[in-house]
């Protein structure tokens, strides 16, 4: 299509790819299924959507990811996206050079990036599909910071060693309170980045310090960020955890329900299993949105959070008739 030399334009479609994820992996070969591109050609060539472009973003992070939002601890991936990427392809292709023909898809913190933008960044984006986004923060990110500080604990000075614990003296070490680091992640940061695999504790743990980046940024700060939790006594500390919560999908659809009800199209699913309970998130972002009358498509499915590229089957053509010239 794109090479007959008709000059013809074509809606174009981003793929914001999830934690430690990079476009190109979405373009890879992939074992007893399709990549993206293979995915797109096989539902172009069924007549389930029209011919588009697709651009696969690379924002990964030395934190292992990103959330697609502007943050002085991890870069400013939102002005990145929209303002250099966007013109970029559409100075360089054929594009359809509108929001009304330019949308955005993901998983997971893809999921999460297409659901922001669509809220914040409205008028780059005709539409968007979000897979499995991250959402009700409380349910998502809060139950496994149990084992992110455990494992943040290994690297904790003076080590640990049996016997009398002063939990007065710990809780009052300097600046833990106010979400500061005392060394030991920093310490946990220098580890991880020189091993090529990761634990899933470790994996886990890196997930919400780049999480911890992203929403509570603070150049001041020991790491250029703030963490929401004592990093002895695993205390909630509720200053830093609103402003994780004023990040949550959840909680803007108020904020920014103009925005929403312009767009063409907006997609949302997640598996009834998820193991990260995103489908919690998911349920209150849909009964919101349905709240404040904005017309969206929301589906569940018997499945977890893992390998289920295949519910682009679903938002690919949806995206295309949304965006089709």
């Amino acid at each position: 299509e794109y090479d007959h030399g008709d000059k013809r334009r074509f809606p174009v479609l981003y793929d914001l790819i999830g934690f430690t994820g990079s476009g190109l992996a979405h373009a890879s070969w992939k074992p007893f299924g399709d990549n993206v591109p293979e995915r797109a050609a096989r539902l172009i060539h069924d007549k389930k959507m029209g011919p588009a472009i697709f651009v696969f973003p690379d924002c990964f992070t030395a934190l292992g990811g990103n959330q697609y939002i502007n943050s002085p601890a991890l870069g400013n991936y939102a002005d990145y996206l929209t303002r250099e990427i966007v013109p970029f392809v559409d100075r360089e292709f054929r594009t359809l050079a509108s929001r009304a023909h330019r949308g955005c898809f993901g998983k997971s913190s893809g999921g999460y990036g297409a659901i922001i933008h669509a809220m914040k960044y409205a008028k780059y984006w005709g539409a968007v599909a979000d897979h499995s986004g991250d959402a009700y923060f409380d349910f998502v990110y809060r139950q496994d910071w149990p084992n992110t500080l455990n494992e943040l604990a290994k690297h904790r000075t003076p080590k640990r060693v049996a016997g009398a614990y002063d939990a007065l003296r710990e809780s009052r070490r300097q600046g833990l309170a106010e979400g500061l680091d005392d060394g030991r992640i920093r310490r946990f940061l220098a580890k991880v980045w020189k091993k090529e695999k990761l634990s899933t504790a470790e994996g886990h743990c890196l997930m919400n310090l780049c999480m911890a980046a992203t929403y509570d940024p603070d150049p001041r700060a020991p790491n250029g960020f703030r963490v929401p939790f004592h990093l002895e006594s695993g205390l909630a500390i509720e200053k830093r955890w609103s402003r994780w919560r004023a990040h949550d999908p959840i909680h803007l659809v108020a904020k920014y329900r103009a925005n929403l009800k312009s767009l063409a199209g907006l997609y949302i699913d997640c598996g009834w299993r998820d193991q990260y309970h995103i489908h919690y998130g998911a349920r209150i972002l849909s009964g919101r949105l349905a709240a404040a009358g904005i017309r969206h498509r929301y589906e569940e499915f018997d499945d977890d959070h893992s390998d289920v590229d295949y519910r682009m089957d679903v938002s690919l053509p949806f995206l295309y008739r949304a965006l089709k010239p």
